[in-house]
């Protein structure tokens, strides 16, 4: 690890801001994680931003919550307010497997050692935080807070909770990406006026006593989702109150979202509009040390930096609006990008540290070819109410041009300190295939991809088609399986062309809403069929503010409203799963006898079942678990 002064981080200690002549602090940020002082980290981000509107910053990092919380007043009371975060991670995603088993490991711990953050930390940290210091206000921040911002089912508790500020006692949240409101907050704060007085502040989220009026905003209209009890009630209200919340997060010009909770209302204010090239920018080119705070040097490495330590974030933001997934949710589904100066500044400063070899583990986004990409014609988005770009068919309004991202790519491969760049995030496969992409103007598409193939892929490329079944694509917001075998077809002939051995590894996931038990052996007999073994798989998760995790609670479709099966219970979800390893002896005889009382011998024939080979005498066969 380089050698720099302490100075260089942001204080975790009391003796730290005494090197920068502080004797307190005007804002205290609470963490779960452990502090990287790096652009992917949420708490480097948002302590840099304080420290760059002159605001003297500490941080307290994974506090013990279960002592005589001494972490919480080893800084004093701050001036303004606590920052509170449970992570770049929901902590109950962070704690437990889809199967509600504890995990062993935390990768944003020294050592990836697990323990050192609570479950529904931003709860238990705020709650604190009141006890100890009620006179100072609370802020959160964070993906925890942000998903949870209205009523939400919790997969690991199966109950519905309200807005988290209700349970933290919180005074305000941010939600999202917080760099644009939380400047604006900051500025506020240092004018003079009240933390409580911040109301019409974009991006925020406060409860008040529903007596109270809503503070008017001539910009914003508004419209009322079903209360927390009435969902609570109704099932069919909870679904249809996330088409709502869902849509609002996603619009241009959105709209403010009022829930009663008990004797108050949640009011959630619109977002602010995508991040600019030169406030993303901005927000990357704080002065990071890019480095895990020293005090970690005897704890051992902490695994989410030595993932991401020598790669390039180059755009945040989703337009997928995938079933299952929370980017969209947090980050927006507009595009906001990095110009390419920014990036090759940043990677100047990757390939002077001392530990760099010459390889960048990924250039990418949460999307890795979604660079540059928006709306041909923005006026057409703004009266957009489509939670995705791309399904069920492609807007023929996006701009799905993968030139900018091929350039930049020959750029960085250029420099002389890079011997490999990876795309390692993976990739949409769906915007490259020509018969479900006709957006392709530019004739890019198969450039980019050969690009990719020949300079950008560590052994093997990962896509993530899902499942194979139609109707179940449909519901997780996937195009049909017929397109990846499309992109398998180009991949392949691109890779002969050039003698490359580098397989293409898809991700799948079982027991998603929509998907019976016959559509996953459908699945293993397909995948099969196209010469996959199967090794890593995802059983599904309902995380909170997912259209997924609605069907998962209510049973019902939010936009339809209509009935959708899921598989439920630990026996339904673990029978899914175990078609992914159809070739384990001990699961052939279950998948057999299975299928034949299903009525689909054909599937069984095609799994585990070979006329071709000699049978072996049933002794022998029962002896080796077939």
């Amino acid at each position: 690890m380089q050698e720099r002064p302490l100075s260089d981080w942001l204080p975790l200690s009391l003796k730290e801001a005494e090197k920068r002549g502080w004797d307190a602090f005007d804002a205290i940020l609470i963490s779960g994680d452990a502090y990287v002082d790096h652009p992917s980290f949420g708490t480097a981000v948002i302590g840099r931003i304080m420290e760059d509107e002159g605001f003297r910053i500490g941080i307290i990092a994974q506090p013990n919550w279960r002592d005589d919380l001494r972490d919480f007043k080893k800084l004093g009371k701050p001036k303004y307010f606590f920052g509170v975060t449970a992570g770049c991670m929901d902590s109950m995603v962070n704690h437990y497997t889809a199967g509600k088993r504890l995990r062993s490991t935390d990768a944003y711990t020294p050592g990836g050692v697990a323990g050192f953050r609570p479950v529904y930390a931003s709860t238990v940290y705020s709650n604190i935080l009141k006890e100890l210091f009620p006179d100072i206000p609370v802020l959160l921040g964070g993906i925890e807070a942000s998903l949870r911002r209205v009523s939400h089912y919790d997969y690991w508790a199966d109950k519905l909770f309200p807005s988290i500020l209700v349970d933290s006692k919180a005074d305000a949240l941010v939600y999202g990406m917080g760099e644009q409101p939380l400047r604006t907050f900051l500025k506020l704060l240092k004018k003079g006026v009240p933390f409580e007085q911040i109301r019409t502040l974009p991006q925020i989220a406060y409860v008040q006593n529903k007596e109270e009026d809503v503070l008017k905003n001539k910009h914003w209209e508004t419209v009322s989702l079903a209360s927390h009890e009435e969902c609570l009630n109704d099932k069919v209200a909870y679904a249809a109150n996330f088409k709502i919340v869902e849509v609002e997060s996603n619009k241009l010009s959105a709209n403010r979202i009022l829930q009663e909770v008990g004797d108050q209302r949640l009011v959630v204010n619109p977002p602010y509009p995508t991040m600019t090239e030169n406030e993303i920018d901005a927000s990357f080119e704080l002065p990071y040390t890019r480095l895990p705070h020293p005090k970690y040097k005897k704890r051992g490495t902490i695994p989410a930096y030595e993932m991401i330590k020598f790669s390039l974030n180059i755009h945040r933001g989703c337009f997928g609006g995938c079933s299952f997934c929370t980017i969209s949710a947090h980050q927006g589904k507009f595009i906001a990008s990095r110009s390419e100066g920014s990036i090759m500044k940043e990677l100047e400063e990757i390939a002077a540290h001392p530990d760099f070899k010459g390889y960048l583990s990924d250039v990418g986004g949460p999307s890795a070819n979604m660079y540059k990409m928006k709306g041909k014609d923005e006026s057409i988005c703004a009266r957009c109410v489509a939670p995705s770009c791309i399904h069920p068919v492609i807007c023929n309004n996006l701009d799905t041009s993968h030139k900018p991202m091929t350039e930049l790519y020959r750029k960085i491969d250029a420099h002389p300190k890079i011997k490999k760049a990876f795309v390692g995030s993976g990739i949409r496969y769906d915007l490259l295939v020509d018969d479900f992409n006709k957006n392709n103007e530019d004739g890019n598409h198969d450039e980019y991809l050969e690009q990719v193939v020949t300079r950008h892929v560590s052994g093997r490329l990962k896509v993530a088609p899902e499942h194979t079944a139609d109707n179940t694509l449909k519901v997780m917001r996937k195009p049909s399986f017929k397109y990846f075998h499309k992109f398998k077809e180009k991949y392949e002939a691109i890779s002969a062309k050039h003698k490359l051995n580098q397989p293409l590894i898809p991700y799948f996931i079982s027991s998603h809403p929509g998907c019976e038990e016959t559509d996953m052996a459908e699945l293993a007999a397909e995948t099969k069929d196209m010469g996959f073994k199967l090794e890593q798989v995802q059983d599904f998760t309902p995380t909170p503010m997912t259209v997924a995790e609605v069907i998962y609670y209510t049973g019902l479709h939010p936009y339809t409203l209509k009935p959708v099966f899921t598989a439920k219970s630990p026996d339904e979800k673990k029978n899914q799963n175990r078609y992914f390893f159809w070739y384990k002896r001990e699961n052939q005889e279950w998948i057999s006898s299975r299928l034949k009382r299903a009525g689909r011998a054909d599937l069984s024939q095609k799994l585990v079942e070979r006329p071709h080979e000699k049978q072996l005498p049933p002794w022998l066969a029962k002896r080796r678990g077939g």
